[in-house]
């Protein structure tokens, strides 16, 4: 079952749906989702200098990415072909009986703005800031303010609760992440990691 406005704020009254800050419920709480802004930390991959990126690399994803602040009151500009990593504002965090999908919002589809490459799912038990997998498919640059909204959650409620959520117990590689992460794909068990 999908939750509608009513299930998502009765959720967030009870405390154990968690979406923070949450400035404007009026606005930001849809019929069937929760608009989400966009933060200021952009992660940037260096076009120079970078052959091929291996997965069972030793070294981390996060060697190739530069990190971009935007300033209070700036924008960034995604321009035709670009792809970079960006982070919601709010923090989230989803109960056991519940999955998360980040979607885009039509308005910026529309201008050929993408959200999520892949990763458009929170397992439940995830807890943190979302990183956006930003990308224009446009032909024209589009300027992206911080604190604007850039992406929903729908939320879909299990049949029952998940035996083993995505957190510490589980070894997870983003819970409790802050600001975008860059991949930490050379941690999986397929590469010599241990997840």
């Amino acid at each position: 079952m999908i939750l509608s406005d009513a299930d998502i704020l009765r959720r967030l009254d009870e405390g154990d749906l968690v979406v923070e800050p949450l400035e404007d419920p009026e606005i930001q709480v849809q019929p069937a989702s929760i608009d989400l802004r966009l933060g200021r930390e952009f992660l940037e991959f260096q076009h120079a200098n970078i052959g091929c990126i291996h997965p069972n690399d030793e070294r981390e994803v996060s060697e190739y990415v530069d990190l971009t602040e935007v300033p209070e009151g700036g924008e960034y500009v995604l321009h035709p072909g670009d792809f970079v990593l960006g982070t919601t504002k709010e923090r989230v965090g989803i109960p056991d009986d519940l999955i998360a999908h980040v979607e885009g919002r039509s308005s910026l589809g529309r201008l050929a703005i993408v959200v999520h490459a892949t990763a458009g799912l929170c397992d439940p038990g995830y807890k943190g800031q979302i990183t956006l997998e930003l990308s224009n498919l446009g032909r024209a640059p589009v300027a992206l303010s911080p604190g604007m909204r850039i992406s929903q959650l729908t939320f879909t409620e299990l049949k029952t609760p998940a035996d083993r959520p995505y957190g510490a117990e589980r070894g997870s590689k983003y819970q409790g992440q802050s600001g975008p992460q860059a991949s930490r794909i050379q941690g999986d068990r397929e590469f010599g990691g241990e997840q």
